[in-house]
């Protein structure tokens, strides 16, 4: 059973979303709320594993205070607002629902819920929830001319750094976006991608070629940093060449 709370002030979105919930079985709902204050007050009294969250509410932004919580639940907005939808994704929630949220869209959020919640309880109790979720993500989202892009991990090549702006070059073209080098690191898998100089990152698993001194990817040469090199060389051959 999944432990949940709706935070809303619109009345009747409450009783909606309330309806939606009691109508799915693997959801309890232990709390209502007209603003975040209130949801914290609940929070504190009772367990929480996903909190249904409006944005534009009084007192306090609903991002806003997701931004104040050390441990978040499992988060789904529910807003009125799509503008909102890339800076709530960089927050890691789980789904981004837009108001009038019909009930196969609701349902379709909580079986997403529901299965990053089992993944959770299955995974060694030492592993941080964050970092389950950030295992869990197969793509992040950008701003780019004016539209919001889905970047997939498995189609990004590398990303170039370009002062204040980073340009992700993917298997369907190139993006820019306002981000740092540092920033979209952090979002990316240790895995598969590799900061391999200061104006760039890779991903290993397209690199082409191994030169001296730079990777080919496409018909891109990417420098490696000297003090980089041997930590590259070993991430991309590991044990597989073959003398």
């Amino acid at each position: 059973m999944i432990n949940c709370i709706i935070t809303d002030d619109e009345p009747l979105a409450r009783e909606g979303l309330a309806q939606y919930v009691a109508d799915i079985d693997f959801l309890q709902l232990q709390g209502i709320a007209e603003h975040p204050l209130e949801t914290m007050s609940i929070m504190e009294k009772k367990p929480v594993d996903l909190l249904f969250l409006d944005i534009q509410m009084p007192k306090i932004n609903g991002l806003d205070f997701l931004k104040s919580l050390d441990n978040p639940p499992l988060v789904i907005i529910t807003t009125a607002y799509p503008s909102f939808a890339l800076e709530g994704y960089q927050l890691d929630v789980l789904d981004y629902l837009v108001k009038p949220i019909t009930f196969q869209r609701f349902l379709k959020a909580c079986i997403k819920a529901k299965k990053q919640f089992e993944l959770i309880q299955n995974t060694d109790s030492t592993v941080s929830l964050q970092s389950t979720k950030n295992f869990q993500k197969e793509h992040f989202f950008i701003k780019c001319d004016g539209k919001i892009e889905r970047i997939r991990f498995d189609e990004l090549l590398y990303v170039e750094s370009m002062q204040n702006y980073v340009s992700l070059q993917t298997e369907r073209g190139k993006f820019t976006t306002l981000l740092t080098l540092k920033n979209t690191l952090a979002e990316l898998p240790t895995a598969s991608f590799m900061q391999i100089h200061k104006s760039f990152i890779v991903n290993l698993e397209k690199v082409q070629t191994l030169g001296d001194g730079h990777i080919k990817i496409k018909d891109r040469l990417i420098p490696i940093s000297r003090s980089r090199l041997g930590e590259v060389t070993q991430r991309i051959l590991g044990d597989d060449l073959i003398n």
